[in-house]
């Protein structure tokens, strides 16, 4: 896979270590059991996959190589580059400005820009409204467009599926930057509808059979259809596609259901469903899925506590908080300085979306034991930063560059 140019101040020579020992033992990635730092009092279990994926990677080269290249030029981006705090806020030091913020609230006017402008896309993608709003100022975004290959392959996926008549179920959370630019890209091609969550994936079943009234389907998914929805006639093929950073395993089950959901009311088998179903498997990202995976096989290790590093906005990484927490105690933390003392935490919590101080949560025991991972917009610098805190709070913070060449032998 091709290798990007990043600041090397998000490049960590343990993690490094770390993972290219893994990677030589393990090319094949089968193996999800996690690696062990041995700090004595201290253990700590890495996942085997964690932090910047390819997309992020792809997106900030060339974010910080358009900075290089054009010192003169005013740049901006369109939102937050990805869903790194310390990223974003590298970038604005180095003179970006964000044209919205991740809602698509405006923070700086449209008419602000200038043909000479230089506009930023980020990871997440954009709606077409927008790209043809740029384009009709004279703005050029092809070079500095940093889409994820993989959303884009969940659009081109889309638009396949959207011309041999399917309609198009988006699973995402609606007000993500990559779900309503995906909307915008299926909607494009044919009718398009955001579910959420399992709830609205059995919501939109009652629509697909007709226990409920169809005028209510546009009371319940308002602000989440396409135009000119037709709920007589545009439920009746349909493809799942996702925004990429959700839990594949929710993916997978909303699409089983209305799968079968619609066999049974169809009277359908496997060999005829594709007549009323599309099968979009290959949409889902890879890289969403082998964290979520080597989270999962990180579980099966008994430990006291689970750390993941990331931004709270961040969709891929709530989904790992969200996997942890089933387990075990969790603390879902975007740096280093959250770790206040080995006595006291700030940990976010996504479900209250409040930033909570807790107590006491470092066991008294020898050793403890701590599973750790990060979302993939997190740089592998302040994992390690974490584990250094970690480390100087049993007084072992040496033994770091020690395992550095242990992992590099």
């Amino acid at each position: 896979m091709k290798t990007f140019n990043v600041p090397l101040t998000y490049r960590s020579p343990l993690i490094t270590a770390v993972k290219n020992q893994r990677k030589q033992a393990d090319k094949l990635k089968k193996d999800f059991t996690p690696t062990l730092l041995n700090f004595g009092p201290l253990h700590i279990y890495l996942a085997r996959h964690f932090g910047f994926c390819y997309g992020v990677e792809n997106a900030i080269e060339i974010a910080f190589r358009t900075i290089d290249e054009h010192p003169h030029q005013r740049i901006f981006l369109l939102s937050e580059m990805i869903h790194n705090p310390k990223v974003n806020a590298d970038l604005q030091e180095r003179g970006i400005q964000f044209l919205q913020d991740t809602y698509g609230k405006q923070i700086i006017p449209f008419s602000d820009l200038r043909e000479d402008d230089i506009v930023l896309i980020p990871a997440f993608g954009t709606t077409l409204q927008t790209e043809q709003l740029l384009h009709e100022k004279g703005i050029k975004t092809e070079r500095y467009n940093t889409t994820c290959p993989f959303v884009e392959k969940v659009w081109n996926r889309s638009e396949q599926i959207a011309v041999k008549g399917y309609s198009i179920v988006i699973h995402g959370k609606p007000k993500h930057e990559e779900t309503r630019a995906t909307f915008s890209h299926a909607a494009a091609g044919a009718p398009a509808v955001i579910v959420n969550d399992m709830n609205d994936a059995i919501e939109l079943g009652h629509f697909i059979t007709g226990t409920k009234d169809p005028a209510l389907f546009y009371q319940y998914f308002a602000g989440r259809y396409s135009n000119g929805f037709d709920v007589a006639k545009d439920l009746r093929q349909l493809g799942v596609v996702n925004q990429t950073t959700q839990l594949a395993t929710d993916t997978q089950a909303i699409a089983a259901y209305l799968k079968q959901l619609m066999m049974d009311h169809y009277q359908l088998d496997e060999k005829t469903i594709e007549s009323r179903f599309a099968d979009t498997r290959d949409t889902l990202c890879y890289a969403t899925n082998d964290n979520q995976s080597a989270a999962a096989g990180m579980l099966g290790t008994p430990a006291d506590l689970a750390i993941v590093v990331g931004g709270y906005n961040s969709s891929n990484t709530t989904h790992l908080v969200e996997l942890c927490e089933e387990k075990l105690p969790t603390y879902f933390i975007s740096s280093a300085d959250k770790l206040l003392s080995d006595h006291s935490i700030l940990h976010y919590n996504f479900h209250s979306k409040q930033e909570l101080e807790t107590h006491s949560w470092l066991p008294k025991k020898n050793p403890v034991s701590i599973l750790m991972t990060s979302g993939a917009s997190c740089p592998d610098a302040m994992v390690e930063e974490v584990i250094r805190r970690l480390a100087s709070f049993f007084g072992v913070e040496s033994r770091i560059d020690d395992l550095v060449r242990e992992f590099n032998l």
